[in-house]
Order: structure tokens, then C-alpha cells, then sequence
């Protein structure tokens, strides 16, 4: 069976919006997804809240954090590692790269295409970055195509997720492995590229699957 993880939400723990975590953790379960990642908006210590979630619904799903990190020139989100330990304030996408990585986690351009707060074409000359984000619930289906096209020019894999800001949201994009993914081993995976984004909003408003 395909393991299926939104690894793109919001809570009101990013500070624009209202939604408890724990709602989006139900509506996930209800929806029959394996894993959400808390990506809070930059800052990795914002998603403390996953800790306790993870444990009260180890048996249900898997629930992971990381952080959607604004570089200098565009949002990505960040996995491995806690930012708020690191000196990356106003650093460049080049800069977050290598202090990331030398840290041992990855990078993944969130949303590269949607115009504002957007990589756009830089990450053609970016190097290092693990993955693009090719399915994104908040960007048009031809800002999602466009990244899709681009990971597949520059021989990257693509994620899913669905940018939620309310739990209804969550599930809207999400990415699908070959295999299951942990807490543990969610770095391997992510860098093992065994996987790849889905879209299902022009499929079903219901999400559910």
C-alpha cells in the first residue's frame, strides 16, 4: 500500500490563522491519510504541539514536523533540522542550503511558481535541494504543473501538500511513497526520492480517498 503524508500544514501556531492542530490531526485520520508534517511558519519550535500529538495518535497516524523557512529569496520547506538554533535569518536560499545541509537536513523549495514569496526561476540555478514542491493546495493547477516540469527537467523528485490553514484542507495535495515512512526515517525517504506529489482537487471536492 502507498503511504500517504500531507507535508505541508498550518496551524494557528503560524500566526495566520485559527486552526488547532489536533482538528487537522482528526480530519487527516478521518481521511484516511498515514502522516500530516506541522510546517509552521518559520520557526521550527512553533510545531512543539506535534510532540504530544504524535504520542496521543501513535496507533492512528503518523504526524512529523519541519518548518516553512522564508529565504531571501523564497519560502522552503525545511526538514531535520531546528532553524531557530541556526543563524539563517535573512540568508540567502544558497546560504539556508548549506548550513541545513551541513546540519544534515534537506531543503525543499515550497510553492515555487506561485509568484510571491516564491524560488520562480532561481532554482534553476540552485543547487542542493532535495526535492521541489510540485502539488500545492493553495497554487493554481498550472503553477503546480509548472513545478512539476521543473523537477523533472532538473532529475528531482516532486511532494504534495496542501499549504492548509484549516483542517478541512489538509489532504487537499499530498505525497505519495512506495514505502512506509517513520519519524525515524523520514530523511532517508525524503532524499531517496521514492515518491511523488498528488493533486486531488480536480479530481473530488470531498478529499477523500
Amino acid at each position: 500500500m502507498k503511504f500517504k503524508i500531507d507535508l505541508h500544514v498550518h496551524s494557528k501556531f503560524s500566526g495566520d490563522n485559527y486552526s488547532e492542530p489536533e482538528d487537522t490531526v482528526l480530519h487527516a485520520i478521518e481521511i484516511n491519510l498515514q502522516g500530516i508534517a506541522f510546517t509552521e511558519h518559520y520557526s521550527y519550535e512553533a510545531s512543539e504541539h506535534a510532540e504530544k500529538l504524535r504520542e496521543k495518535y501513535k496507533d492512528k497516524i503518523t504526524i512529523l514536523r519541519g518548518v516553512e523557512f522564508s529565504s531571501g529569496e523564497g519560502h522552503c520547506l525545511v526538514f531535520g533540522v531546528n532553524t531557530d538554533k541556526l543563524s539563517l535569518k535573512h540568508a540567502s536560499i544558497e546560504e539556508v542550503i548549506k548550513v541545513v545541509s551541513e546540519n544534515g537536513g534537506v531543503v525543499i523549495p515550497s510553492h515555487p511558481f506561485r509568484g510571491s514569496n516564491s524560488l520562480g526561476d532561481k532554482i534553476e540555478q540552485v543547487k542542493g535541494i532535495t526535492a521541489l514542491e510540485g502539488c500545492n493546495g493553495y497554487s493554481h493547477h498550472s503553477q503546480n504543473m509548472k513545478a512539476i516540469e521543473a523537477a523533472k527537467r532538473l532529475k528531482l523528485p516532486y511532494t504534495g501538500g496542501s499549504d492548509a490553514h484549516e483542517p478541512k484542507e489538509a489532504g487537499a495535495c499530498f505525497t505519495e511513497f512506495d514505502d512506509d515512512v517513520t519519524y525515524e526515517n523520514l530523511l532517508d525517504m525524503l532524499k531517496a526520492g521514492n515518491y511523488h506529489g498528488v493533486d486531488i482537487r480536480k479530481v473530488s471536492r470531498a478529499w477523500v480517498f
